[in-house]
C-alpha cells in the first residue's frame, strides 16, 4: 500500500514537473516571438522613414528595400549609374563623390534619430563586382570600393557636422563598416546574369535583435 503511495506521488509529482516545463516553454516562444515582432516593427518604420528621406533618390535608382534573406535587415541598394567606378579601378569618381554629399547627411539623420539609434546594430557598406576576372581579384577590388565609400562618407560626415553634434559622427563611425562581396551575389534577370546591375554598392542596415539588445543594455550599465 504504501509502495503504491509512493509511486502514485511521484507520477503526480513528474506529471506537474512536465506541465510546468511546458508552460515555461510556452511562456518562452511567446516571449521571444514578441521581441522578434517588435525588432520587425522597428525595422518597418526604420524603412518607411527612409522611403521618405531618401524620395528624391529613387527617381535616380536607388531601391530602400528588406533583404528577403534577412528578417532583421534594410537593403539600400545604389545602381552603378550614382554611384559608379571605373573598369578595374576603386577611386570614386566626382559624380559619385557628388551623390555621397548629398546621401550620406540623409541617411545619417535616419539611422541617428532618437527613435532609432539604440536600434541599429549596423551598417554595412557592401561592394560588389561582375563576374568578370578571378574571384581573388574581384573580392579585393570590392573591398577596395567598399572602404572608399566609407572613407568618403566618413569626410563628408566631418566637412557638415560641427560642435555639439560631433557625437552624431562618432556614433556613424560605431555603426559604419566596408565589405567586398567580390562577384558572390550577381545580380540575375530574366534567368541570366546581368553585369552592369551586378556592378553596385549596397548599404545594408540591421536592427539589432532582442539578445544584441540584451547585451548592449548589460555593456551600458556596466
Amino acid at each position: 500500500m504504501e509502495e503504491e503511495t509512493n509511486s502514485g506521488i511521484a507520477n503526480s509529482f513528474t506529471d506537474l514537473m512536465t506541465s510546468l516545463m511546458v508552460i515555461f516553454i510556452l511562456l518562452l516562444c511567446t516571449f521571444m516571438n514578441n521581441a522578434f515582432e517588435e525588432s520587425q516593427s522597428t525595422r518597418s518604420m526604420i524603412l518607411g522613414k527612409l522611403q521618405l528621406q531618401l524620395k528624391d533618390y529613387v527617381t535616380q535608382g536607388v531601391k530602400v528595400e528588406s533583404d528577403p534573406n534577412d528578417p532583421l535587415a534594410l537593403l539600400i541598394l545604389v545602381p552603378e549609374g550614382l554611384l559608379e567606378f571605373e573598369v578595374d579601378r576603386f577611386e570614386i569618381p566626382p559624380h559619385g563623390k557628388d551623390f555621397l554629399v548629398g546621401f550620406i547627411p540623409k541617411l545619417t539623420d535616419t539611422i541617428y534619430n532618437k527613435e532609432f539609434r539604440d536600434d541599429i546594430s549596423s551598417v554595412v557598406v557592401e561592394g560588389h563586382t561582375d563576374a568578370t576576372g578571378s574571384d581573388t581579384h574581384n573580392l579585393k577590388l570590392s573591398q577596395n570600393r567598399s572602404m572608399e565609400v566609407v572613407s568618403e562618407s566618413i569626410n563628408i560626415m566631418e566637412s557638415q557636422v560641427v560642435g555639439q553634434h560631433k557625437e552624431k559622427i562618432d556614433y556613424f563611425l560605431r555603426v559604419l563598416s566596408a565589405s567586398g562581396r567580390g562577384k558572390q551575389d550577381l545580380m540575375i534577370v530574366e534567368g541570366k546574369v546581368n553585369s552592369k546591375l551586378s556592378r553596385r554598392v549596397v548599404f545594408k542596415i540591421r536592427v539589432r535583435s532582442f539578445e544584441e539588445k540584451k547585451v548592449q543594455t548589460q555593456l551600458t550599465n556596466v
